[in-house]
């Protein structure tokens, strides 16, 4: 089968963070920032499906629906904007776009909107609660989940005991606790495991979106429906769907959810026949319901409709030493991502990861980790190297002048940094360090900052395929800067394309 491709008409700070995840699963990637880079990857790659901001600098989606409604062979186009109106989706629509969504964009609802026939999606054995998600296989027997603290033991044997059943869940918790991750481990040991896995943000979209988007639309329902779409209950049918932060939908909407709970059929907007759907439904939510119902904010009568079963993921404080299993998962994570020699923790460092709150629970100690990891060099990796007071760290240019000036009224710099030569980079003690990646300069200890900032520009490079435009973006600089830099590169006689 060939490749699926993607086209992205966007900044690169906004969807760069998933194409990692779109490689490693088979897909090629483009991205574009006018009409006429994106016209260039239509005709060289033929992608399967376009995402576009509403509009760049010089650019307007608008050009690109207007091309696509004189072509009817156009991959379809769904626009996201990081505001969004009403308004604007409806014109939008109107135009021609397949679906309109608001930011950020989600690896998962992005590859679920590519046309069927897609390439299977790989997936690791393993995964963590909360943070940046590794995707969750969604047949077989699923992911192992760590941890082995007596309540989250108690969580994960409920989840096994209710996950064959049709019940609905309701899986409540602070934010980065996991809760998309436990619901995802609810379906893959459901017998609905080799059915879809569709979630839905129930705080992204208003309420009209939002029940278009969970229940479809018919043809000229309102202004834009210019066909009829199946809504996120229609296209899990078999499977499950997860309504994330469902806490936030509106309160005419949780009655017409409530009907489709009881009677497992809907209505379209705009229609006039029932539908019947066959689907699993889990909810998640970061607030207190039964304070909301008492509030007035979330209807008592849906509430015991989806707390059926309830599960409750406890924050990271509560879980005792398993921060230490999660911290140690993320840095060996890391290390493999980065290339880096293996790497342990400091005793000073263990005892802050048990002691400290972690407010940002696992979502929050899986990005210190990745600091953690990057900043360490051989290790091992101390409290220092978490970054807690970043004017505490080492002002690495100003040992890099002292060293000159030594080295220039002829004494032995003390910096073990590298220096340039015509292959790639050499240590100060002759060993030859590729120009590539810096694997091996980590491996080396603890490196100056400007080679730190070397190996990102390259990588940046990589990321882009060469693009300096994309590449300047997406380390949040200015293209002069960049060139600047490439320039003192090849100066120093590194081989830069």
């Amino acid at each position: 089968m060939s490749p699926r491709r993607i086209l992205f008409l966007a900044p690169a700070a906004s969807v760069t963070h998933i194409f990692p995840r779109l490689k490693d699963a088979g897909y090629e990637v483009g991205l574009a920032e006018n009409l006429k880079g994106a016209s260039a990857f239509i005709r060289k790659s033929g992608p399967s499906v376009i995402f576009s901001r509403p509009q760049l600098p010089g650019y307007k989606v608008d050009d690109l629906l207007a091309v696509s409604q004189d072509d009817a062979s156009f991959p379809p186009v769904i626009v996201f904007s990081d505001k969004g109106s009403v308004e604007e989706a409806e014109r939008l629509l109107n135009m021609g776009a397949q679906d309109y969504w608001l930011e950020p964009l989600i690896y998962d609802k992005v590859i679920a909107a590519v046309p069927a026939g897609r390439k299977s999606i790989p997936a690791p054995a393993v995964t963590t609660l909360g943070g940046r998600k590794p995707q969750m296989p969604e047949t077989g027997k699923g992911p192992n989940i760590i941890g082995s603290n007596p309540v989250m033991r108690r969580v994960l044997a409920l989840a096994k005991q209710v996950a064959p059943s049709r019940a609905t869940v309701l899986i409540s918790g602070e934010s980065g606790t996991g809760k998309e991750m436990f619901s995802k481990f609810l379906h893959v040991h459901s017998d609905r495991g080799n059915g879809p896995f569709v979630a839905v943000n129930c705080a992204a979209l208003p309420e009209h979106l939002l029940e278009s988007e969970l229940f479809g639309h018919e043809k000229g329902a309102f202004t834009g429906a210019i066909n009829r779409k199946l809504g996120k209950f229609e296209l899990a049918s078999g499977g499950t769907i997860l309504l994330d932060e469902i806490s936030e939908m509106d309160l005419g909407l949780q009655a017409k959810l409530l009907r489709v709970l009881q009677e497992s059929e809907l209505d379209r907007v705009g229609g006039t026949e029932t539908v019947k759907v066959d689907v699993r439904v889990l909810a998640t939510t970061n607030r207190n319901l039964e304070d909301w119902v008492k509030e007035g904010k979330f209807r008592q009568d849906l509430y015991f409709r989806l707390n059926v079963i309830p599960l409750r993921l406890p924050a990271l404080r509560e879980r005792g030493e398993d921060v230490l299993a999660l911290a140690r998962f993320f840095v060996d994570m890391y290390v493999r991502e980065y290339g880096l020699a293996h790497l342990e923790f400091s005793q000073e460092a263990l005892d802050w990861l048990v002691s400290y709150d972690w407010p940002g629970n696992v979502r929050e100690l899986q990005n210190l980790m990745e600091r953690a990891t990057l900043l360490a060099g051989r290790g091992p990796i101390s409290k220092n190297h978490f970054l807690l007071d970043p004017d505490s760290w080492p002002l690495f240019g100003e040992d890099e002048d002292q060293d000159a000036e030594s080295a220039a009224s002829g004494g032995m710099a003390d910096s073990a940094g590298p220096v340039a030569s015509g292959a790639g980079m050499q240590t100060a003690s002759g060993t030859a360090v590729p120009g590539g990646d810096g694997s091996a300069l980590f491996a080396q200890g603890v490196i100056p900052l400007h080679e730190m900032e070397r190996i990102m520009i390259l990588k940046g490079l990589e990321q882009t395929s060469g693009n300096r435009t994309q590449a300047a973006e997406m380390l949040g600089i200015s293209v002069r800067t960049l060139r600047n830099k490439l320039n003192e590169y090849r100066g120093e006689g590194l081989d830069i394309p």
